[in-house]
């Protein structure tokens, strides 16, 4: 269950992996990665190819990132999701951010089973401090709903 305080200790990280950059640059992973380093984190890239995306080198792997991460977000559909959730999890990293789209129940269930902090089913930048005006407005109808965690 994803809970107001997995939320807080994730972005309390402030050196991030992600994993679902695209070359192209026009995909929600690509979205994410300028907006939380406008926000002030540190962000590596994961990508299989390893080139230059976003003006920024990216790395093959989580295991050659040149320092250790706090946690990782993870934008890639769930058969992807599940290596790079069992790679985190044999390298120590031990937080997790599943968007929307990248979750599965096997997923899920593997990183809590491993005593990781999983957060799925939120999107990061709606919770990432200073909020955009879209992000804003999303969480006002969320907790208006109920649907925010407590």
């Amino acid at each position: 269950m994803v809970t107001k305080a997995k939320i807080d200790d994730f972005l309390s990280r402030r050196t991030l992996a992600i994993v679902g950059v695209s070359r192209v640059g026009n995909k929600f992973g690509n979205s994410a990665y300028k907006e939380l380093v406008e926000k002030g984190y540190t962000v590596y890239i994961v990508h299989p190819n390893g080139e230059v995306i976003e003006g920024a080198q990216s790395y093959k792997s989580l295991g050659v990132l040149p320092e250790q991460v706090g946690g990782v977000v993870v934008v890639v559909p769930p058969g992807q999701a599940e290596k790079v959730v069992k790679e985190a999890h044999a390298l120590g990293i031990r937080r997790i951010w599943l968007q929307p789209g990248a979750e599965s129940t096997e997923i899920i269930e593997y990183g809590e089973r491993n005593g990781m902090n999983v957060v799925t089913g939120m999107c990061i930048l709606m919770f990432a401090e200073p909020q955009k005006f879209f992000h804003k407005p999303h969480k006002w109808v969320m907790k208006l709903l109920g649907r925010l965690p407590k």
